[in-house]
């Protein structure tokens, strides 16, 4: 089974997967494909921008890969912010679409808290984008996560 955890950031979601993934499962989390590109000491988030492109195109490659192995693993895929065009593969691949979202006041101070400033913005843009869906849902097979 394909699962692809949406919400914004410092949500849960890496917290979510963490509760339900197998050691067999395949995760895919563009934070953890980052640290596992990087050196020792490098922050777990506020990448360096050449190691942020470099872990996006690793990502694609795994995405592309485990989505070859539903038959035999679960993937669970962490997407912020999916477009129609990745909703449409996902669902493609009857994904289940995860929303993890403990509420707006809660991931804006956990962004103050332990985030880089600007991802205060990124959280607006998806509270912004989700305010214009029916229920603030992504569209696509849901079922919607509080954590």
């Amino acid at each position: 089974m394909l699962y692809v955890v949406t919400g914004p950031p410092a949500a849960g979601k890496s917290s979510w997967i963490e509760a339900r993934a197998r050691p067999t499962d395949i995760v895919i989390d563009l934070d953890r494909i980052t640290q596992a590109l990087t050196g020792p000491g490098a922050p777990s988030w506020n990448h360096h921008p050449v190691a942020s492109k470099v872990a996006l195109r690793a990502r694609y490659a795994a995405i592309d890969e485990a989505l070859k192995h539903l038959d035999q693993v679960d993937v669970y895929l962490i997407h912020t912010m999916p477009s129609r065009k990745w909703l449409a593969r996902y669902q493609h691949h009857q994904a289940e679409i995860i929303t993890v979202d403990p509420g707006r006041d809660i991931v804006m101070q956990r962004v103050r808290d332990m985030r880089s400033p600007g991802l205060l913005a990124v959280a607006t843009r998806w509270y912004q984008q989700h305010a214009r869906r029916p229920h603030g849902r992504p569209a696509g097979r849901q079922a919607s996560r509080a954590w």
